[in-house]
């Protein structure tokens, strides 16, 4: 055939037919594991250096713990108690009144001697393997851009979650669960799955998010098994719909939404395969159970330790779903009551990922997206009318601790002025505590980068310091 006498081929035909053919080889490559994990974005990778940590826990206190009844001691509350505090600009979202003393005691624990409120007694025997960052700062005082903040470093624009980072960086390290697990009982929390979305990174590193208020497999996570078709039918169906798919893929370049659905058929099947065993925590022997205690936090948070053992990269522990730890009034009993919650089982999940040889390449963050004013939250008209109890938020000073992987124990980092409402000595960022915990991960938070829109974006955006002080 002559060169004149060939068929016409439009550009737009031309890439579109080779958007088929490379959808076809992808598909082929699905056919085998070996080719599955070479072609996958979850693959194992290598970070910068050789990094402490391996895996994240994030153990989120919803709606801001205060830090002056918890981790960050202020005796000279209770010579102020009811008395104005002596600063001439106290700004703070609400109108606030006198000095609240704290109602909580707080005793010294460990070799460190670190001072810890009697609100978390079980996490206390644990201090001399925590590092307490007492002088915390975010930009707002408002939940939803400090939640963003918090988890997606940066309070206003969409932007990849710190797992979504982590498990970009990191790859997984087991195919068949997913790399990022978000345990939230009761549903989402405000911001819903912007806390945990992949945003312009592939879809792929978004979290998985597992409702943790249900004790069965069947309704933790929904379909893990199909009684009416076998594994290998359904092989054949995931197959079929995954040749269909590449095609409709083809059409649409780089289309997050769409490439997000076809990972989660796939990540679904092979979910049924390890999922169930890794969720199932009547599997563990009666006394871890009991160790952990009862109840959904105790439960969730021997789920996160049998996650990170099988490889998952980065879980976050949702705790104030529901009840938050936003005490504008009644912080005494509200407090009590969500400490009482979580303290038993973040104390067993430090004690047991230690005694597992866990402990030192996982890295256990606690906090949430703000501290507490050191004043009373005046009441006002349809919010804690009546009662002066509580406090209001206050992003200008609060406290978040890590454990292990590669962070120093029994260190106090930092601190408030002496009214714990501003941090004062060594000031640490949000986007400084995102830099430091990477670095434990073995990256360099000004390299792991990903292009979009035209330039090069990263977690810390053009911010961030690491605080070596905290490291090993």
């Amino acid at each position: 055939m002559s060169i004149c006498s060939m068929p016409v081929v439009s550009r737009r035909d031309f890439f579109a037919k080779c958007g088929m053919g490379m959808g076809g080889l992808m598909l082929s490559g699905l056919q085998s594991e070996s080719a599955l994990a070479a072609a996958d974005q979850l693959a194992t990778r290598t970070p910068h250096f050789a990094g402490k940590a391996k895996h994240v826990i994030h153990l989120f206190m919803n709606g801001g713990p205060s830090h002056l009844d918890t981790f960050d001691p202020k005796p000279i509350l209770n010579k102020y108690a009811g008395k104005p505090l002596p600063y001439e600009n106290l700004k703070s979202e609400r109108p606030t009144g006198g000095v609240l003393a704290s109602p909580f005691k707080f005793n010294r624990y460990g070799e460190s001697g670190i001072e810890v409120s009697e609100l978390f007694p079980h996490v206390a025997e644990r201090i001399d393997d925590i590092s307490v960052v007492r002088s915390m700062y975010a930009d707002v005082p408002n939940h939803e851009p400090s939640l963003m903040l918090m988890n997606c470093g940066d309070g206003r624009l969409i932007r990849p979650s710190v797992g979504s980072w982590v498990t970009y960086g990191l790859g997984s390290g087991n195919q068949n669960l997913p790399a990022f697990v978000a345990l939230c009982p009761g549903g989402y929390p405000i911001q819903e799955s912007q806390n945990w979305q992949a945003g312009f990174l592939p879809g792929v590193y978004q979290a998985t998010h597992i409702d943790t208020q249900h004790e069965s497999i069947d309704r933790l996570i929904e379909n893990i098994e199909n009684k009416r078709t076998s594994r290998s039918d359904q092989r054949q169906q995931l197959d079929l719909l995954l040749e269909l798919n590449a095609q409709h893929a083809a059409s649409r370049q780089d289309d997050p939404q769409l490439e997000a659905q076809i990972n989660s058929f796939e990540l679904a099947y092979r979910m049924q395969m390890e999922a169930t065993d890794a969720f199932d925590v009547t599997r563990e022997p009666q006394h871890i159970r009991d160790f952990y205690g009862s109840g959904v936090q105790g439960r969730q948070m021997l789920i996160a330790r049998r996650l990170v053992e099988r490889g998952v990269r980065f879980v976050q522990v949702w705790h104030g779903h529901g009840q938050p730890w936003d005490n504008h009034d009644d912080i005494a009993s509200l407090h009590r009551k969500l400490a009482n919650e979580c303290d038993r089982a973040i104390g067993a999940l430090l004690a047991d990922l230690k005694q597992r040889g866990l402990l030192d390449e996982t890295l256990v963050l606690w906090g949430g997206e703000f501290g507490r004013t050191p004043v009373v939250e005046l009441p006002k008209e349809g919010l804690n009318e009546g009662k002066m109890n509580g406090r209001d938020h206050n992003h200008h000073g609060f406290t978040v601790w890590m454990a292990g992987g590669g962070v120093r124990g029994g260190y106090i980092h930092g601190a408030t002025d002496e009214f714990g409402f501003k941090a004062e000595e060594k000031p640490m960022h949000v986007h400084d505590l995102h830099a430091t915990m990477l670095h434990c991960l073995g990256f360099d938070h000004e390299k792991l980068t990903y292009r979009y829109a035209g330039r090069d974006f990263r977690l810390t955006d053009v911010h961030g310091q690491v605080v070596r002080e905290l490291l090993v």
